[in-house]
């Protein structure tokens, strides 16, 4: 009977901390969700580094610098609050609105790459002709939810006419940046911040530094079209190709978002091997 006893109070405690695990662990999936793509991504991979750095400097007797590395990290211990707090404010946001256990999914199939470089260069070329000046960012793996924020939401499905009618002047949403999630318009009117690049040209205005500046900070394309000349530029990982026609900015458009699709989705199985 004892043995009974204590072999079903064995099965209970195996169950209870399986089931902790699992609660555990889904916990932690839904936090790296929330932040996967964002700038804190690479703030914790920097405290990785500097954690891992105070480690092998105590192994190697390092005193010095294991001094100054320890005071680093209480120091950063203060700042965390501060240094994730966009992150902080999106997790509980999501937890409040019931959203902290939703799926979300935005891949594009290459058809709809397809189609919304197709939209894209359709409206562009609209734009341009009319020397309408314009600022299309397409989001890719890094997440602009802090400056999706700082615009007017929309969350319409992305056509040439609905850009070319945003970007109307004197309307209410043409000044600002418009951001593409997946196949949707997420929102217009969006600030975004400026490059710091000291070498960029002067004749470069507000809306070229700010479409160079996002994909400084991100992985984000960005479609710029000049409201002087109507030159077409596109901005990439703080790059700028400068009197692009539709044919090449069509064919530049495609090959960026596969490229990261791709990238994208192989990091996701590489993750799911066992």
């Amino acid at each position: 009977m004892l043995e009974q006893i204590k072999a079903l109070n064995l099965d209970i405690l195996n169950i209870t901390s399986l089931l902790d695990i699992v609660l555990v662990s889904f916990v932690f999936y839904r936090a790296m969700k929330i932040i996967q793509g964002t700038r804190a991504v690479q703030l914790i991979k920097g405290l990785v580094v500097l954690l891992v750095a105070t480690t092998v400097s105590s192994w190697l007797h390092l005193y010095t610098v294991n001094w100054l590395l320890e005071k680093v990290m209480m120091a950063l211990v203060v700042a965390l609050p501060i240094v994730f707090q966009p992150e902080l404010r999106r997790a509980l946001e999501s937890l409040g609105r019931g959203k902290f256990f939703a799926r979300s999914v935005t891949t594009l199939k290459e058809a709809d790459i397809s189609r919304l470089a197709n939209e894209v260069v359709r409206g562009v070329t609209v734009l341009t002709k009319n020397k309408m000046g314009a600022l299309i960012i397409i989001e890719r793996v890094t997440g602009l939810e802090e400056y999706i924020d700082t615009g007017v939401k929309l969350d319409g499905f992305v056509s040439a006419e609905f850009l070319v009618n945003i970007f109307i002047p004197k309307t209410p949403l043409h000044d600002g940046a418009v951001i593409i999630r997946g196949d949707r318009v997420a929102a217009a009117a969006c600030f975004l911040p400026l490059s710091e690049n000291p070498y960029l040209s002067k004749e470069l205005g507000t809306r070229h530094r700010a479409g160079i500046g996002i994909t400084e900070v991100s992985d984000a394309l960005a479609v710029i079209v000049s409201e002087e000349t109507g030159a077409i530029s596109l901005a990439m990982d703080g790059k700028l190709d400068r009197m692009l026609d539709e044919a090449t900015l069509k064919q530049k458009l495609t090959a960026a978002l596969e490229t990261k699709q791709q990238s994208s989705l192989s990091g996701v199985f590489r993750r799911n091997e066992p």
